[in-house]
């Protein structure tokens, strides 16, 4: 089989209940339900970390967290596998964000057109001009974020939510998508080409157009998960909440207490970005036909990580709750004729990392931890991995905790703080919304010992497996 083409797509903080065709009915996706039909969509897929750079330094490296050495946002990031496609004769191309650090380093691409997070208006930030930054300049706009909302009457009333009043063709999420395009219209050379595009949305603020908030007039969202008790979240997670409410982080006023309209608003909005951003799917889907290429390109869809949209009281991510942890992904492939293939095994996000290799003919290092998705469009395959683990250190937003750690394997999913006697052990076949926490239960105390076991003889074997990549993968 010859080697593909591959459109890489990574949206940002993406919920995994956003595409209709997944049986999510309050969407709007009409391309990415075309792909699910088309495709092989993996239903019960985890990021390793709720936070954006440490998450895609794990999907680039097939590294977990700890063993990549970026825990946090704004680390250096030691090392990605786009060079293997690159010496595979591969034109490597990203577009858009990727939340490298440092921003503009090649990091194996042949070209970098780098747009960043939608709101970089934080004194904490490293100050940087991207091209999206550059042409709204160039247009004579000054580029929404907190320090403009902040000036609306009700800019605390809105949990981030408000409406793109610029052109379209400058929302940032038209903007990377188009600018995907013009390359698609504009390289000439006849390699294969890998082409990572980093949407920012939905990532707040949530700001679609007021045309795409139209789409969901009248639309009833499911309501956020709250019939919680907060005090059984771990001390760190209810601080982590405190920290929004007193913090705009991302232009989203977090509320305590907000309003059924408010959360409905707020979710409407953020459908809108998603239905923005699948719009663009289909332009790039047709510059992908206009060149001439579509049917030998593999496009795969994902997200870095999710959005808590006020489930269990709380703002963006930095969570281990579903909503937080679990992402959509959808791979259409169109030399094989298997579409419409639903695989709720778990999965893991960094697993994108060995799979594109393997579709381009590079075998994978030994020493990465991530698996090959692969062998799933065979129909008889096993299942990749029985467990999936994610991880969060401290950084400028969860401060409370140095190290956190999941681990969800069957019905499970528990979450153990470094330094603390507070966790959360879930059941999520008897409580799939994540509200009745087991950590403290005297019938589950031997689930609890022996999941955490698991991620003391994960490390362990983690430490094993990419003891080489401290001499291959750093000098490669």
């Amino acid at each position: 089989m010859a080697r593909p083409n591959i459109v890489f797509i990574i949206t940002d903080q993406q919920r995994h209940d956003t595409i209709k065709a997944l049986g999510h009915d309050h969407m709007i996706t009409p391309n990415l339900d075309r792909m699910v039909e088309e495709g092989v969509a993996f239903t019960r897929m985890y990021c390793t970390s709720p936070v954006c750079s440490p998450s895609r330094a794990s999907l680039f490296s097939g590294l977990y967290p700890h063993s990549s050495g970026v825990l946090r946002n704004d680390e250096r990031w030691p090392y990605t596998w786009v060079h293997l496609l690159a010496e595979a004769g591969y034109r490597c191309v990203n577009v858009g964000k990727m939340h490298t650090h440092p921003f503009e380093e090649p990091f194996g691409f042949h070209e970098r057109h780098v747009t960043e997070n939608k709101d970089r208006a934080h004194p904490a930030l490293p100050f940087y001009l991207d091209n999206w930054d550059k042409a709204l300049w160039a247009a004579g706009h000054t580029k929404p974020s907190r320090q403009t909302y902040c000036h609306r009457a009700d800019y605390k009333d809105r949990l981030g939510a408000f409406v793109w009043e610029l052109p379209e063709k400058l929302h940032p999420d038209v903007f990377v998508a188009q600018s995907a395009v013009h390359w698609l219209e504009s390289y000439k050379g006849e390699e294969p080409f890998f082409l990572q595009v980093g949407i920012p949305g939905p990532h707040p603020p949530y700001d679609p157009t007021a045309e795409a908030l139209a789409l969901y007039d009248g639309v009833a969202f499911p309501q956020p998960i709250r019939n919680y008790d907060l005090d059984s979240q771990p001390t760190a997670m209810r601080r982590l909440r405190q920290n929004h409410i007193a913090n705009d982080h991302d232009a989203v006023v977090h509320l305590a207490d907000p309003t059924p309209e408010q959360m409905q608003r707020q979710r409407a909005h953020y459908a809108a970005n998603v239905t923005m951003i699948d719009e663009q799917l289909g332009h790039l889907k047709a510059a992908l036909e206009a060149r001439g290429v579509l049917d030998d390109t593999v496009i795969i869809f994902t997200s870095d990580h999710g959005d808590s949209l006020n489930d269990h009281g709380h703002s963006q991510k930095w969570s281990m709750f579903e909503s937080s942890v679990r992402v959509p992904c959808v791979m259409h492939d169109p030399r094989r004729q298997d579409g419409g293939r639903r695989i709720d095994d778990l999965t893991s996000l960094f697993d994108l990392g060995p799979t594109i290799l393997e579709l381009a003919g590079v075998a994978p290092p030994a020493w990465m931890e991530a698996r090959s998705l692969v062998p799933y469009f065979d129909r008889d395959t096993d299942p990749a991995r029985d467990t999936v683990y994610a991880e969060l250190a401290d950084d400028m937003i969860q401060e409370d905790c140095p190290f956190v750690t999941m681990i969800r394997t069957g019905k499970w999913k528990l979450v153990h703080y470094l330094g603390s006697s507070e966790g959360q052990l879930f059941d999520l076949e008897a409580d799939p919304d994540e509200v009745e926490n087991l950590w403290d239960a005297p019938a589950h105390q031997a689930t609890r010992q022996e999941l955490t076991h698991r991620i003391l003889e994960w490390r362990l074997q983690s430490a094993r497996r990419t003891q080489k990549f401290l001499v291959e993968g750093l000098t490669s």
